[in-house]
């Protein structure tokens, strides 16, 4: 199943920052930390071309340290960027940030040549957070659905940096499989764009490869074979430990995927990330080969229905 989410409210998103990115100094991206390449919006990387950019990498407290700094060094080996990792609630961010977006721009600055920044992300990454311990006041609206931010706000950091805050969004087709699923383990994708119980076993597949430990750990399997268990077993284990079960002893599976989405996403199974630069850049070939392929079989099928000859389908 292909995930993909992008409802109306989001190409309006995309109206607004093609419109703002043409008279801002730099962008910042905010990223998950744990799924850093899925988190980061290729529309954006179009829109905010020739522009100094900012990776936060946010949530970093729940995200794999040792995989947290090899993107670091990934995205602070790109030109023009430059990348943090933190908790947007995390005292000292604003800081960190302020100076980091000076330092890439010190030609900005003063009354007469504020610096003006325009910070994007997927929906439910934690910018509203940031902004709000930012700017030391409740000003853009938080919670656990994506999408809550609907509009833009210029916000006032200092006289001289301007902070344009934009909704979240994601992108209208997402081609890589995984970063679909990764994304909407995270809570970025709305939950009717999602079967929870299919995001749940692509999460378990991914965890008992590698980070099988953890996995035990959280749900006493330790002396269990669940070295040796697929991912349905490892749901049908969860639901029994959390009593989501129904009558007749049936397994509630959608119960059970709930319940490891929601401990992935708290970080309560313990620091985890789902992706490293090697693992992203092999999932984005084989997609993008997989795109090639099939646009190839489109194009001999419309040479076909003029009068071509047969196509033959790739395997």
């Amino acid at each position: 199943m292909a995930i993909q989410w992008f409802p109306g409210h989001m190409n309006k998103a995309k109206k607004a920052i093609a419109e703002r990115v043409k008279s801002v100094d730099m962008v910042i991206e905010m990223l998950d930390a744990r799924l850093p390449a899925s988190s980061e919006n290729p529309l954006l990387a179009q829109l905010s071309k020739g522009k100094p950019k900012l990776k936060i990498l946010n949530k970093q407290d729940l995200a794999d340290p040792e995989r947290t700094d090899v993107w670091l060094a990934h995205y602070n080996s790109l030109p023009d960027t430059r990348a943090l990792a933190l908790d947007s609630s995390e005292k000292g961010a604003h800081a960190k940030i302020t100076q980091a977006c000076r330092a890439m721009m010190p030609n900005r600055g003063g009354i007469d040549k504020p610096l003006r920044v325009l910070i994007c992300g997927i929906p439910n990454v934690g910018k509203s957070t940031l902004i709000n311990g930012m700017i030391g006041k409740k000003s853009a609206k938080t919670g656990n659905e994506p999408g809550i931010t609907k509009a833009e706000q210029r916000l006032f950091l200092a006289d001289d940096f301007w902070l344009y805050d934009t909704p979240g969004m994601l992108w209208p087709k997402i081609i890589v499989e995984e970063s679909g699923y990764n994304l909407a383990a995270s809570g970025a994708v709305g939950r009717n764009a999602l079967d929870e119980e299919e995001v749940a076993l692509e999460l378990l597949d991914y965890l008992r490869r590698h980070y099988l430990p953890l996995l035990q750990a959280r749900y006493q399997a330790d002396k269990d074979p669940s070295s040796h268990w697929q991912d349905t077993d490892w749901l049908e284990w969860i639901a029994k430990k959390r009593g989501a079960v129904l009558s007749g002893g049936r397994i509630n599976y959608q119960k059970a995927a709930e319940n490891i989405l929601t401990d992935f996403r708290d970080g309560q199974i313990g620091r985890i990330s789902l992706e490293t630069p090697a693992q992203w850049e092999n999932w984005l070939k084989a997609a993008r080969k997989k795109e090639a392929e099939q646009k190839a079989l489109r194009e001999a099928r419309k040479a076909e229905r003029k009068g071509g000859t047969p196509v033959t389908r790739p395997d």
